[in-house]
């Protein structure tokens, strides 16, 4: 747990990035959750085709995300459970509950973790929303993602920035606008005081 740096925020905050760099960096293996979680998911009965209903019904994307919340608690859980002295990379919503039983589950899950990292644009929050869903919305057009889904997305990425969870959760907060994801990365070896450890196993 003392070498375990995990890292939170809302899409386009570069986690995943970053996360990679501090992997190179200390010799540390990195997990992506959302790589993980499907067979997470499935543990607790997933059920893929009521997700495929929810997407292509008139809640969308962002009921779909709603349909997610537990068992993206289990996926926390079960992910931390498996892996240590690592880096790992949550998905934007993971750590984002409106149910207090939920959110009191990750909160618990986290609670022994010293490096549990926000990443954010700025300290402003209308500031990292424009910044991250300008990003968001470049990347959804690049892909040729449908553009009646844009706004659910851009209005969900929206409440990861505004909503408290992620500022409870941190240890540590890391502001990125103006820097490169190496300075970021330089940024939070520093703030931490990890060295490189090239013996070191999740």
């Amino acid at each position: 747990m003392e070498k375990t740096i995990i890292l939170i925020g809302p899409m386009m905050a570069g986690k995943s990035t970053v996360g990679r760099l501090l992997s190179e960096r200390l010799g540390l293996e990195q997990y992506i959750l959302d790589d993980l979680r499907w067979d997470y998911f499935n543990e607790i009965g997933y059920d893929e085709e009521e997700a495929r209903r929810i997407a292509t019904s008139e809640a969308g994307m962002l009921g779909l995300l709603a349909y997610w919340k537990p068992f993206e608690v289990h996926a926390v859980e079960r992910a931390l459970a498996d892996h240590s002295g690592c880096i790992i990379d949550f998905g934007a919503g993971y750590t984002v509950q409106k149910d207090a039983d939920l959110f009191g589950r990750v909160e618990h899950a986290l609670a022994p973790y010293k490096h549990v990292i926000l990443l954010l644009p700025s300290p402003d929050p209308d500031e990292s929303i424009a910044i991250l869903n300008e990003r968001m919305a470049a990347l959804l057009r690049a892909e040729n993602q449908p553009e009646e889904r844009i706004p659910d997305v851009l209005k969900a990425n929206e409440e990861f920035v505004r909503h408290p969870a992620n500022g409870r959760l941190a240890k540590q907060v890391v502001y990125t606008e103006g820097k490169t994801p190496e300075e970021t990365c330089t940024e939070i070896v520093r703030l931490i005081g990890l060295m490189a450890v090239n013996d070191t196993a999740c």
